[in-house]
């Protein structure tokens, strides 16, 4: 009876490893900036101007409800992008949201950008951090642009784009 369990159990362990759905993702990013921290700090608690330092963003427009202040980011390529932010806390510089809704192919994206003091005096160090999952959260087989990679690969050109678009604006004021 006992090596009909194992079997059994034997057999059973494919099954459960193929069904998970998907695995969360992270991507970290960090830049030192050339500004003070609290001039750094102004740019990036500022939830309505994210167009003023990320390139692909052509407009961002506030709306609060309910209590909640929500950004819609109207893309330059087409599509928009609605977040909410979750806080905003000025003694720790440290801005927390999250993505309700858009074209990027996630799911549960949820960012936090911090600003600190950085290496040298006068400088900024910033880092963003987003956890996410892939858009498809079913099983594979996984349609094309909505995959792990994917996924990772829209974060991190968005921190890419961003973080030289923040230190550029930050250290030209």
């Amino acid at each position: 009876m006992k090596n009909l369990f194992a079997i059994l159990a034997a057999l059973m362990l494919p099954l459960t490893a193929a069904a998970h759905g998907p695995s969360p993702q992270k991507v970290e990013k960090e830049i030192v900036i050339k500004a003070d921290p609290a001039k750094v700090w102004a740019i990036v608690k500022d939830f309505g101007g994210l167009h003023k330092w990320l390139p692909p963003v052509e407009s961002t427009k506030l709306e609060t409800k309910d209590g909640n202040t929500f950004r819609l980011l109207t893309l330059k390529g087409g599509g928009t992008i609605l977040e909410r932010l979750k806080s905003s806390d000025d003694a720790d510089m440290k801005l927390k949201y999250e993505i309700i809704e858009g074209v990027l192919p996630v799911g549960d994206y949820n960012a936090v950008i911090t600003v600190k003091p950085g290496p040298g005096a006068g400088e900024s160090t910033v880092v963003w951090m987003a956890r996410f999952y892939r858009v498809y959260r079913l099983n594979p087989p996984i349609p094309e642009g909505q995959d792990d990679e994917s996924a990772i690969k829209a974060v991190t050109g968005v921190f890419d784009a961003g973080l030289p678009g923040l230190k550029a604006l930050a250290e030209s004021k």
